[in-house]
């Protein structure tokens, strides 16, 4: 029976396994990416206000964060694959309840545990991430299929919420649910990779794992701070976008179109990973880039110039898919088993989380310029943690080249 269905499994480390792999961890946190439109619907649809429906779309992320943490202290003892399938069950039944929620509160209440099994979902998806040959590539495929997805949900809701209700929202979040649950006969094993596994590969590893002991602790500590303030600075702006287009005297649906156009664009970001991995090194593209990022958010402050509001979101969307694919690479790349790649999810949740919290928090007539100087800062605060972790990095890939060459047949 499993030799049959061995057969229909991807290859391990393929394209198509790549493709589904993503699915799966885009299942856990599908919401996110359709925030501006889940929290611009709330508002519309059941009439919440900015708080509630901002608070209602954080308890989704700090929930999912809390559900990462929990995945850390899992994802080596517990079988993956039938973990993911009653997560997928639990995403699928909270949207189905939310459907027929009206009250805030209760809301607020039921996307948290939402997020909390989204979140242990993607912790688990990042630990098999890790199992792979190169997780930048895989990191960098999750964000070609959110880009796409998520590009169509921001432009297609909001003009369905006033048809069809929150109802519109939630269907779709568990339909994608049903599609991942429906690719998981088709994803192979990924056992845990064991210290001292066979191969040069993994002896190479472990023996450069063995040299950094005591700067290891720091670089993973840097680069999950990184991955926090930069998801943080981009959810900061990105969930309110809407609302501060429409501050700018833009027009709601023309913003919406916007968003989800530079959403798709911003694909182009994540598929540089997928192509060229590691290849120009960490450093210099993640501060470059980083860089770039900071100046798109801070044009934001001339959004009345529908021009400048267009370019500074397809710029910052083909920067943040780049990024943040990098981010969580360099996390995963900093043990074998995939805990430091479910603490790279739990990271990227609680800046997730915290953008929107923040945000709420903040908008106390319409201070999107405040928003805007914060975004700023927390970009160029993640440029300067990148820089030890990438550096270091890009340093011991050089010695691993080195070394597999060192053990090449005829070297």
């Amino acid at each position: 029976m499993k030799n049959i269905a061995s057969r229909f499994q991807a290859a391990p480390d393929g394209l198509l396994a790549a493709v589904l792999l993503s699915v799966l961890a885009t299942a856990g946190f599908y919401y996110v990416n359709i925030m501006p439109a889940l929290v611009d619907g709330l508002k519309v649809g059941l009439h919440f206000s900015d708080r509630a429906a901002g608070l209602a779309g954080s308890a989704n992320v700090y929930g999912a964060a809390v559900g990462a943490l929990a995945a850390t202290f899992l994802v080596a003892r517990w079988p993956w694959r039938r973990t993911a399938v009653v997560l997928l069950l639990a995403l699928i039944a909270c949207d189905l309840t939310s459907i027929f929620v009206t009250e805030s509160s209760t809301m607020i209440a039921v996307r948290a545990l939402h997020g909390l099994a989204g979140g242990t979902l993607v912790g688990f998806s990042y630990a098999i991430f890790a199992r792979t040959r190169n997780p930048e590539r895989v990191f960098g495929m999750l964000l070609v299929v959110q880009g796409g997805l998520g590009g169509l949900g921001v432009m297609a809701l909001p003009q369905l919420v006033p048809m069809f209700g929150t109802r519109a929202l939630f269907l779709s979040l568990a339909a994608f649910s049903i599609a991942a649950l429906a690719s998981m006969p088709f994803l192979a094993p990924y056992p845990p990779r064991t210290r001292g596994g066979p191969g040069p590969q993994a002896e190479a590893r472990e023996q450069l794992a063995a040299a950094r002991v005591p700067a290891g602790r720091l670089l993973l500590a840097l680069a999950l701070l990184a991955t926090f303030l930069f998801q943080f600075a981009n959810m900061l702006l990105f969930t309110y976008i809407i609302g501060l287009a429409k501050h700018f005297g833009l027009e709601p649906l023309h913003a919406a179109t916007v968003v989800g156009v530079s959403t798709w664009i911003g694909m182009l970001g994540s598929a540089l990973v997928v192509v060229f991995g590691t290849r120009f090194g960490r450093l210099r593209s993640l501060t470059a880039t980083l860089l770039l990022t900071a100046v798109g958010m801070w044009v934001l402050h001339h959004s009345d110039n529908a021009l400048v509001f267009a370019a500074a979101n397809v710029g910052t969307s083909i920067t943040w898919s780049f990024v943040i694919a990098h981010l969580l690479g360099m996390c995963a790349r900093c043990d074998l088993d995939g805990v430091s790649a479910a603490l790279g999810g739990f990271a990227s949740k609680m800046g997730l989380a915290t953008g929107p919290f923040a945000g709420a928090l903040l908008l106390h007539g319409n201070r999107y310029d405040l928003l805007i100087n914060m975004a700023t800062a927390g970009i160029i605060a993640c440029t300067v943690a990148t820089f030890l972790p990438a550096q270091r990095l890009d340093r011991l890939d050089e010695q691993l080249g080195s070394l597999a060459d060192s053990q090449s047949p005829g070297s």
